[in-house]
């Protein structure tokens, strides 16, 4: 039987492509439907049937996913990193300027004026001198989080003829690898906010950087004169970054995250939520996802998942299960106990943990009863468990 796919947001036809319409039946509403495909619908109050296998959402965040619970039913929650990162670098860039030359109100300005009036040339040479600003070239920008979007940025950056320094604790090796040999490496969070000219952030909202930028390392703040948050509303205090403005420590904040106490304040830039908002951006990560959503329905596989490991083990057999379960104690011994006591030879296994969750893949050389199966899903720990015949 096909798979059914339930789509909660429009997903781009260029990724539902990417899934045979022989194996896959894509709907708004399935009765039970095996995975889900999600972009920004907030699934938090939404009964999840019992089902759904994965979750896949076409872009980066998963705030709007109940991951935890998700995790606990053996489900994996998969995204699509780096898809669209070049629509908010190249938006990171737009604000930068807009900030940098006073672009916003230099628009307000020349809307103001009255064509008609015969003095409007007048106008224009005596106003524009009030939205004189600074060229980028020269000026320092200090990321912080240096993953795909971040490392863009800085690339970009130096080739405008800017001074980088960059601050990443957690940075991966591919991304260390991704970036440019002209990053100056910084130390902290206030480093870059007392050496840099402006500071753009692009880290994943998550319990160490909530309120990231704060009261106390944003009054230090010794260079920096425009802010950018193209990453997550509150890995910024909002309070804190208006009381800045306020004492002159930031000339503006740019952000894409408008909320009531920004509006119209003279010194934010506020977009609507527009980093990913490319029909480019949209096009792969759906793309990915729907690659990464067959990869895993089909042969266990995952790929970019939040709460599960990347378990990913070329087929060797034609006859598979896949098992996820908590990450305790003696599980793969568990596993292999029960398919020897079945007389089901291993040919190939790989496990791997994340945190308080694992994965196991598990090639064999013969059938599986489904009385081992049913086992296996019985024993204590494990979350889940697929049989994937070729």
């Amino acid at each position: 039987m096909p798979f059914q796919v339930q789509l909660i947001n429009q997903i781009a036809a260029v990724g539902l492509d990417r899934l045979p319409a022989d194996r896959y039946v894509t709907s708004k509403t399935p009765e039970a439907p095996d995975a889900i495909l999600v972009r920004s619908a907030d699934m938090h109050s939404l009964e999840i049937p019992a089902s759904v296998k994965a979750i896949a959402r076409a872009g980066a965040g998963t705030n709007n996913i109940p991951v935890k619970q998700m995790g606990t039913r053996g489900v994996p929650v998969f995204n699509a990193p780096g898809a669209n990162a070049n629509a908010v670098k190249e938006l990171v860039f737009a604000g930068m300027l807009m900030a940098a030359r006073n672009i916003p109100g230099a628009l307000s300005f020349v809307r103001g004026l009255d064509p008609s009036d015969p003095n409007m040339d007048k106008a224009i040479e005596e106003g524009k001198k009030n939205y004189a600003g600074r060229e980028l070239a020269g000026q320092t920008l200090g990321v912080i989080g240096l993953g795909k979007i971040g490392c863009l940025v800085a690339d970009s950056a130096i080739k405008l003829g800017m001074d980088v320094r960059g601050y990443d604790p957690e940075i991966t090796v591919d991304a260390a690898w991704s970036l440019p040999a002209q990053v100056k490496k910084a130390a902290s969070v206030l480093e870059i906010l007392k050496t840099c000219d402006i500071v753009s952030l692009h880290v994943p909202l998550v319990d160490a950087t909530r309120h990231l930028i704060n009261a106390k390392n944003i009054e230090q703040a010794e260079r920096c004169t425009i802010l950018l948050n193209f990453a997550r509303e509150a890995v910024i205090d909002e309070q804190a970054v208006l009381a800045a403005l306020e004492s002159k420590k930031l000339k503006t904040y740019v952000c894409d995250f408008p909320t009531p106490r920004l509006h119209r304040h003279a010194r934010v830039i506020a977009l609507p939520h527009l980093g990913a908002s490319t029909a480019e951006a949209e096009d792969n990560c759906a793309i990915m996802v729907c690659d990464q959503l067959r990869d895993y329905m089909e042969d266990g596989n995952i790929r970019n998942s939040v709460n599960f490991p990347d378990v990913v083990m070329s087929r060797e057999s034609a006859f598979r299960l896949a098992i996820a379960n908590s990450n305790v104690p003696n599980m793969v011994g568990q596993i292999s106990t029960a398919l020897a006591a079945a007389g089901v030879n291993i040919h190939n296994m790989m496990n791997k943990s994340k945190g308080d969750l694992a994965y196991t893949l598990v090639d064999v050389d013969s059938a599986v009863p489904d009385s081992v199966v049913a086992s296996i899903g019985a024993t204590p720990g494990v979350l889940a468990v697929r049989y994937l015949p070729q």
